[in-house]
């Protein structure tokens, strides 16, 4: 069997990976245009923005920050850069986990080699998985860590992905959940909670049995809510829709590296492993995709139901001290808003029913409240 070595970090380092839709700017409709949009993104950035697996998404990828502030700076960067790109081919960025009225049947897969592979595999699993998602890495110091703190960040997994929830409307209609992609993401083999392991032993034999009896083609088509990442050595976070905002993205990438960070030390100063029944999460998991913000969920410890505020409230009076000295309290302290304002599925239903049932509409507006750069200075 292969050996995995994971690269340690001793510091808790981020990095923020954003996948955006790409539509066209006068229709909204998905557009299969990465290819002449990453044709225009300057050389120097090409490696940080990325195709996907369907020809109508891209992949924004931060550097190694040790920062909240420094990861939006270094994003706001390349995000500038590609809105300038799409303004040149008359596109735009959708900043949602599905779009409103986009048909799978109608995107194009990516010519690349993986990903071919991959549908050959999977078939319409993978077709249909105009999905786009927030990916937050944080570094942690061993393989054995990075086991243990997905098994004890899986309780607030369901917390993370209410607070993101974007993904309403599927295949040109209202699915009634507020987070339709972590349905579809779920109907993966290699996708959804992640199993049970101990420690960095059993997570490599487990890899290395999957890729030698042809279940995976390689350890990239594993896909968690939350996993392990040798290259990186990071603890990765892939549970989250994606947000329609920076601001967002900032407050839910803060929240994940301070909870990563307790947990960590936890582990340091000897914490007792606490036992999440996985039904308790699971059932957690179902009602943030069915109701978003509005979710009320059952608290691992005590079994009491709460709202989602009340939740947030107590995870930042906990995890204040950590972004203090992370360097991200402000960013932290944005969740409380987040948490009690309306979620992105919520705003997105609200364009379609003040438009008159526009669902045009719904991507118009939020792609323009999105952007980061002003149109009328776009260049060719």
């Amino acid at each position: 069997m292969a050996k995995l070595d994971f690269n340690s970090n001793d510091v808790p380092t981020v990095g923020v990976e954003i996948e955006l839709g790409i539509v066209d700017a006068a229709t909204q409709q998905l557009n299969s245009g990465s290819n002449a949009l990453l044709s225009r993104v300057a050389d120097g950035q090409q490696c940080d923005v990325k195709h996907e697996l369907m020809q109508c998404c891209i992949e924004v990828i931060s550097g190694v920050c040790h920062t909240i502030p420094e990861a939006r700076s270094d994003l706001a960067t390349k995000l500038k850069l590609v809105e300038q790109a799409a303004d040149a081919e008359n596109l735009a960025l959708w900043w949602g986990a599905t779009h409103p009225f986009g048909l799978w049947e109608d995107q194009q897969v990516t010519e690349n080699e993986r990903y071919q592979n991959l549908v050959q595999l999977l078939q319409e699993l993978a077709r249909r998985m105009i999905t786009n998602g927030l990916h937050v890495h944080v570094g942690v110091d061993s393989g054995d860590k990075a086991v243990m703190i997905c098994d004890r960040i899986m309780q607030y997994l369901p917390t993370l992905l209410a607070l993101s929830a974007s993904s309403p409307f599927w295949q040109d209609r209202d699915t009634g959940l507020h987070s339709h992609r972590s349905k579809l993401m779920e109907g993966l083999p290699t996708a959804g909670l992640p199993t049970l392991m101990r420690n960095w032993s059993e997570y490599v034999w487990l890899v290395n049995h999957m890729e030698e009896t042809g279940f995976i083609n390689t350890i990239r088509e594993i896909w968690w809510d939350v996993r392990p990442h040798h290259n990186f050595g990071t603890v990765e976070v892939r549970v989250c829709d994606m947000p329609g905002s920076l601001d967002h993205v900032c407050g839910l990438a803060a929240l994940i590296q301070c909870l990563v960070k307790r947990l960590s030390d936890q582990i340091d100063e000897g914490m007792y492993q606490f036992d999440c029944h996985p039904m308790m999460v699971r059932q957690n998991k179902w009602r943030a995709a069915r109701y978003g913000n509005s979710a009320r969920l059952v608290n691992a410890r005590d079994y009491r139901v709460q709202t989602l505020p009340e939740i947030v409230d107590g995870m930042i009076d906990h995890l204040q001290g950590v972004a203090q000295d992370l360097g991200c309290e402000s960013e932290l302290l944005f969740v409380r808003e987040i948490a009690s304002g309306d979620d992105w599925a919520k705003r997105q239903r609200d364009i379609f029913h003040a438009s008159g049932g526009n669902k045009r509409q719904i991507v118009e507006q939020l792609s323009k409240q999105s952007r980061l750069t002003d149109p009328a200075k776009a260049t060719s």
